[in-house]
């Protein structure tokens, strides 16, 4: 039997995802669960499982397409005792899509996770027959389900099964011309690292990858200019669109405020470095912008203004009784900005390992929407491309975002003498919809004053 898979919501309501690779082709073989295609949104790249055991039968678009949410991706031949002509649509949360009408042929979707979609009339919705196909598990949008912390099995022909790693990882090998799942992996719980890749391809002398399945469907736009060409097009996709409408969206929205302030961040470095030094805290990278987060979270307590957001349907300012702090990232793919959840009731050093835990994973382009999304403040660090100060744009929904600028030794007065300190500038916009001068003001000096000096944060709560 032939069954279709359409792409599901991955959330936030996202029209549309860019296939970034297919992980099988026509005529391939699948188990249930099985990653089938990389899929990049506005937001994350996002791994597809099969809903299905069986053969692929059709890819119906190539790598480089943007496919709206709803739309087949791929076809399957599934042991059953109906043939072609049945053809059910299966969507993502595996329901057997009933005959459409002529009304309903432009209803949303069925989407992952929300089961059946409500029928206003006709006939009751069947149920698919038991045995026509594997049980449907519901984690067609889970990064990384339980069984990814098992140790790959290896199959008869060698292939590894199910092989995991990080999208740059998977770009090097397509790169290089290697079939990812023949590399052996070395990385922790089965994870196929780079050298794992670059080892096998000096190994074997890896050929070019042969071409995609052919499709009826344009090929993807290339961004390599011409030779004779004047200028480059570049297609504006995935998280570059998604930045830059959020971008506009929030320039014309809330009416921005900057101010700035220079800082002497003396006492600050020498905590750090006394930190770094200390044996007990061995394994966990304790650096400035952890002591500028923690410093955040506790003026954001004493001043809600800035951790608040303008509801505009209900009439009101909501203020936060949390900190989802996030933190502004410059990916391969564009600028991100995940946050650490409730960051306000971390202490310094789990503060700092969730910062490091969540850049790492924003680099590698595996961040969640639980991650990208919910923020109630963030900072971006612009200080660490040698940059002193900037006027950062609003994360949308949010009411402030810090900017931090370079660490740089400087003549300065100290304890009334001119002496070389080590200051920084912060660059604080503020929505003054939801926040007065002054308590940008008073809020900006909070935050100067601990890491001017970090003991004065014991003074505080």
């Amino acid at each position: 039997m032939i069954v279709e898979f359409r792409l599901p919501d991955l959330g936030e309501g996202l029209p549309e995802a860019e296939i970034v690779q297919w992980m099988v082709a026509e005529g391939d073989t699948v188990t249930l669960n099985q990653t089938i295609a990389e899929v990049e949104t506005a937001k994350a790249i996002v791994e597809l499982p099969s809903p299905h055991a069986g053969t692929v039968s059709k890819l119906r678009h190539a790598a480089g397409d943007v496919v709206e949410v709803g739309d087949v991706l791929i076809a399957f031949d599934v042991a059953g005792e109906a043939g072609p002509e049945d053809a059910p649509a299966v969507d993502a949360a595996g329901a057997v899509a009933p005959e459409e009408t002529e009304d309903e042929e432009k209803a949303q979707p069925n989407l992952v996770g929300y089961g059946a979609a409500p029928r206003a009339a006709g006939r009751p919705q069947r149920r698919a027959r038991q045995g026509a196909r594997a049980p449907v598990s519901d984690t067609a949008v889970l990064e990384a389900a339980p069984h990814d912390a098992v140790a790959p099995a290896v199959a008869d022909d060698g292939r590894f099964e199910r092989p995991r790693s990080t999208p740059p990882v998977r770009k090097l090998a397509k790169d290089l011309g290697v079939d990812i799942s023949l590399v052996e992996p070395t990385g922790p719980t089965g994870l196929v690292t780079r050298d794992d890749v670059e080892s096998y391809a000096q190994r074997v002398g890896a050929a070019p990858r042969p071409e995609a399945p052919a499709t009826d469907r344009p090929a993807a736009p290339t961004t390599v200019p011409v030779a004779g060409e004047r200028e480059t097009r570049i297609p504006i996709r995935g998280v570059r669109k998604h930045t830059a409408d959020a971008m506009v969206r929030s320039a014309f929205t809330a009416p921005h405020v900057t101010t700035f302030h220079t800082v002497d961040v003396t006492a600050t470095m020498e905590l750090v470095e006394e930190l770094r030094a200390d044996r007990r805290l061995e394994g966990h990278r304790i650096g400035v912008m952890a002591v500028v987060a923690k410093a955040v979270c506790g003026a954001l307590l004493r001043h809600p203004e800035l951790n608040s957001r303008w509801d505009d349907a209900a009439g009101e300012i909501v203020q936060h009784r949390f900190v989802n702090l996030g933190i502004a990232a410059a990916t391969d793919r564009g600028l991100v900005v995940p946050n650490v959840k409730d960051a306000d009731a971390m202490t310094l050093v789990e503060l700092a390992d969730a910062l490091g835990a969540l850049a790492a994973t924003a680099r590698a382009g595996k961040a969640s929407m639980a991650d990208l999304t919910g923020g109630t403040f963030s900072i971006t660090n612009f200080g660490v491309f040698g940059i002193d100060s900037g006027t950062p744009i609003l994360n949308p929904g949010e009411a402030g975002i810090l900017g931090l600028g370079g660490v740089n030794r400087r003549p300065w007065e100290y304890r009334g003498e001119l002496a070389l300190r080590q200051v920084m500038t912060l660059s604080l916009s503020f929505d003054h919809r939801l926040v007065d001068g002054e308590q940008g003001a008073k809020f900006l000096r909070d935050v100067s004053d601990v890491l001017e000096q970090p003991g004065r944060a014991m003074l505080l709560r």
